[in-house]
């Protein structure tokens, strides 16, 4: 005769039907609840932290998986409305240090942002704390994780997706993801390793205890573990998820190069008013520069480029509106005697602007162009703009509002088709793409960061060419007025790089790659994939909750147990 074992219900979600459960020695019967509260926001602050630290400048990538694993630790056994706010503190540990970057701008305009985006890991959270209550459930968090980084780079006002965990996977085990399925596979590679690890802490006490009981059953007390057993799957497979990366098929060299000169030329001013108040100044440290270059052509002390290539906003003044400036870049391009391919604001019409890459030749002049797609808020164009004018004036310094372009960055320029990228730009998947899918290589980053120069938002942005060039077997090229230029190569090393806020020049020689890879072939696929996959186990938590109890019978005694 086998003694019934009875325990009392365990779990706040839709599959239990008692109380919930909290951690073991921190909660629960004769527990403190402000000490557990303060646990798990100590868990979930320092996951942030750690997903922060993953990133560049200090590019720790190998404490993302282990930020990841906190954050869900953290919403682990917790109510969804408990949990979404420990997202939220989750967000503002990697958050606050992450965009502190936009603080130049203001501090308030640096909290606002935080805050907003906080929000959306929030929302994981409270899904999270749904879905552990599922088998496997490190694959449907980690989807769900996906969802909302997709979330974010589409919402509000055109999406927000910098700081994405793919974006400090520039250099890492996970890396080699990017070529099959993109910034999102290798974002959901990364928190899949975390909840695998979050998964085998789960097994250990504490937390074993509180485990949160599976399709709707109600959990007896749990004979010894078998630690062994318990710990090794989970931990293998988060052994397994970066090591199967390296079975990613990847396009080979095809022998085909280019040289591509690159002009870093500096500006006089510093956060809001970079530029200075001289008018042309920036044009002028530009052509100088230019001008140098072929002069060091000329003497030998450089080899000569088949292209060059000139930062965003590298004229401050329109060229088809100024004959000063039309005539200091045609001059320069002719020195240089190649194709130059120039980064302008542009009037369009008598209200508006276009950020244009504009192809200039030393014969013809000005040509072809590529003009921004995804323009910044709130910097070159005002979302609500009579409210926002009304309450904050630094939204003035906005000017003219930008229009966007409606095609993608395929330009020829001399002996290659180029893909030109507008700085904000590469941290969207579908922009960089487009412009790899039309034949652009190599991949051109033209940006300005004067506003942010010695923030962590240069080494960021590098990271996410990077993770570009792997992604769509292209060399990247980056131009910045005030750095960081480089040179990336298709398998995402960084063979050159400047200094912020000093005048440089180089001439590259640059892999020329047509092959694509999966991921570029495929596109969006893979995230939509797996936020179907987030959406299904969401929607999968409630028709568990109908289910009701499900117990077990006990053969041996005929008696019947909880669901263990």
């Amino acid at each position: 005769m086998v003694q019934e074992k009875t325990a009392p219900p365990m779990g706040d979600g839709p599959v239990g039907n008692g109380p919930a459960a909290e951690p073991a020695g921190v909660s629960g019967p004769g527990g403190a609840p402000r000490r557990d509260a303060l646990v798990r926001a100590a868990a979930a602050a320092a996951g942030g932290l750690l997903l922060y630290l993953a990133f560049p400048p200090l590019g720790l990538w190998f404490l993302a998986p282990p930020g990841a694993a906190l954050a869900l630790l953290a919403v682990y056994g917790s109510r969804p409305r408990r949990a979404a706010w420990l997202g939220a503190v989750t967000g503002l540990g990697l958050l606050l240090p992450g965009l502190h970057w936009v603080s130049p701008i203001g501090t308030d305009a640096w909290l606002g942002l935080v805050a907003i985006e906080s929000l959306f890991y929030a929302a994981w959270a409270a899904g999270a704390a749904l879905v552990v209550r599922l088998p496997l459930w490190p694959l449907w968090s980690a989807a769900l994780w996906t969802a909302m980084e997709w979330a974010r780079g589409a919402f509000p006002f055109g999406g927000f997706p910098w700081v994405r965990v793919a974006f400090s996977q520039g250099e890492s085990v996970f890396t080699p993801y990017a070529a099959l399925g993109g910034a999102p596979l290798v974002g959901f590679a990364t928190v899949l390793c975390g909840g695998l690890i979050a998964l085998a802490a789960s097994r250990t006490p504490p937390l074993a205890a509180v485990r949160p009981p599976a399709s709707g059953g109600v959990r007896a007390p749990q004979d010894p573990p078998r630690w062994g057993r318990a710990l090794a799957l989970p931990l293998a497979g988060a052994l397994a998820v970066p090591a199967a990366a390296f079975a990613v098929p990847r396009p080979g060299d095809e022998g085909r190069t280019v040289a591509v000169g690159v002009i870093q030329g500096n500006v006089p001013g510093r956060g809001m008013h970079p530029l200075g108040d001289e008018p042309a100044v920036v044009l002028r440290n530009h052509t100088t520069k230019l001008h140098e270059m072929a002069r060091a052509v000329r003497e030998g002390r450089m080899p000569r480029p088949d292209v060059v290539v000139l930062p965003e906003n590298s004229t401050d003044i329109d060229p088809y509106r100024s004959d000063l400036a039309r005539r200091e870049i045609d001059a320069a391009v002719k020195d240089i005697g190649v194709p130059v391919l120039v980064g302008a604001v542009v009037g369009i019409g008598e209200s508006n602007r276009a950020t244009r890459s504009l192809v200039w030749d030393p014969v013809t002049g000005p040509g072809a162009y590529y003009d921004k797609q995804k323009l910044v808020p709130f910097g070159e164009f005002t979302p609500m703009k009579e409210l926002v004018l009304a309450l904050f004036e630094r939204a003035g310094l906005v000017g003219k509002q930008s229009v966007p372009g409606t095609r993608d960055g395929d330009l020829e320029l001399g002996p290659v088709t180029v893909g030109a990228v507008n700085c904000y730009e590469v941290a969207f998947d579908g922009v960089v793409r487009g412009t790899a899918r039309a034949g652009g290589s190599p991949l051109v980053v033209q940006t300005n960061n004067a506003t942010y120069a010695l923030t962590n938002l240069p080494a960021q942005q590098l990271a996410m060419s990077r993770l570009r060039a792997v992604e769509h077997n292209r060399a990247v090229v980056t131009a910045a007025i005030t750095g960081i230029s480089a040179s990336v190569t298709p398998e995402g090393e960084v063979v050159w790089q400047t200094r912020e806020l000093v005048p440089d020049m180089a001439v590259l020689t640059v892999p020329v790659r047509t092959a694509t890879t999966v991921a570029t072939r495929v596109g969006a696929l893979p995230e939509q994939a797996l936020i179907l996959v987030g959406t299904l186990a969401l929607g999968a938590v409630p028709v568990l909750r109908k289910r009701g109890p499900a117990p077990s019978a006990n053969r041996e005694g005929g008696q019947q147990v909880g669901d263990a």
